[in-house]
């Protein structure tokens, strides 16, 4: 039995002639938007700046691609979502303030610490080195006796 797999489910279907629904609606929401400010401004020359800045957010909604991929649209939300959500700013992160006996507690591990390993050195390669040149001495110690 076979089956009809769906292809190009990616490309929107073209409704409004060469248009998508989501473009004519924003162009068609542009226009309407126009025509609002042309009746409320009264004159086409006092209206013809807000109008023109309609039109193009209109037609950059409908029809740009940033980078051919992403519609402005999703762009414009992410950022709008960006400087309207709550920061952490990780790196100015404030110590706690410790008490004076977590202080002393800290202290006297560390002193303990110190006193039941000593360390050599801050480099794991050196510490693997002298122990190394502890165990040959200890081996050549042997063969000499």
């Amino acid at each position: 039995m076979r089956y009809q797999v769906p292809q190009f489910i990616e490309v929107e279907d073209k409704i409004f002639g060469p248009l998508t629904l989501k473009q004519f609606i924003y162009l068609a929401g542009g226009g309407g938007l126009s025509f609002v400010v042309y009746v409320l401004m009264g004159s086409l020359l006092l209206s013809f700046i807000p109008i023109v800045i309609i039109i193009g957010i209109s037609v950059a909604l409908a029809f740009y691609k940033v980078y051919n991929h992403f519609p402005l649209v999703n762009i414009a939300e992410s950022a709008f979502n960006y400087y309207r959500g709550s920061k952490l700013f990780i790196w100015k992160k404030e110590e706690n303030k410790k008490t004076e006996n977590e202080n002393k507690a800290m202290k006297e591990v560390k002193d303990y610490a110190s006193l039941t390993v000593p360390k050599i050195s801050d480099s794991k390669l050196k510490d693997l080195a002298w122990s190394l040149d502890i165990k040959e001495s200890m081996y050549s110690n042997e063969n000499q006796k």
